[in-house]
């Protein structure tokens, strides 16, 4: 198990104890005198925009609930500390083993770290009434069909004339610097 290098590795946590996780393994990692093993303890976080009530506000969100990344030279003592940390359940990795991240992924998380705002997360689910406030169709209501995160886009069937008749696409982008509508 023993590596002369340092890599990059990933432990699996109690849901919601990342935090604690993170506390324990550095203090573990002081009081052992273990700081030329155990490098880096980090909880990918990424800036989120939510958008509640009409309020907007920035918050931390983790990248990978139950999840702390690890920058360290794994040898049976620095397994040993880290394994018997309280809150953390195993490594990920094959057979008990732990396998590294590769570079490009840890790339990818340390840039997504360091990337600002993201698309917003809308406090509007599938079936709510909205209100249109902003642009060309303001004053009509429609019920939201469709929210995708992962295209960022929102599809709303507009109300005219008491009947629902057409449906509008809305980038989340978009919505991120100025809300389009309220809930009914």
């Amino acid at each position: 198990m023993a590596s002369n290098k340092k890599k990059w590795y990933v432990v699996h946590t109690y849901s919601g104890y990342e935090n604690k996780v993170k506390i324990n393994l550095e203090q573990r990692v002081k009081s052992m005198g273990m700081e030329n093993q155990i490098f880096q303890v980090l909880i990918p976080t990424e800036k989120v925009l939510e958008v509640k009530s009409g309020k907007r506000k920035y918050v931390q969100k983790k990248v990978f609930p139950g999840y702390v990344v690890l920058e360290m030279v794994l040898d049976n003592n620095s397994w040993q500390v880290v394994r018997n940390t309280p809150g953390v359940t195993r490594f990920v990795g094959s057979g008990g083993k732990p396998v590294p991240l590769k570079e490009i992924e840890i790339d990818n998380i340390l840039k997504q770290m360091g990337k600002g705002e993201k698309v917003p997360k809308l406090d509007i689910e599938v079936g709510e009434n909205i209100r249109i406030i902003v642009g060309p169709f303001t004053g009509y209501t429609g019920k939201v069909r469709e929210v995708d995160y992962e295209k960022n886009k929102m599809k709303v069937f507009l109300s005219i004339f008491g009947r629902e008749t057409s449906c509008l696409v809305f980038s989340l982008k978009a919505l991120q610097n100025s809300i389009m509508f309220k809930p009914c």
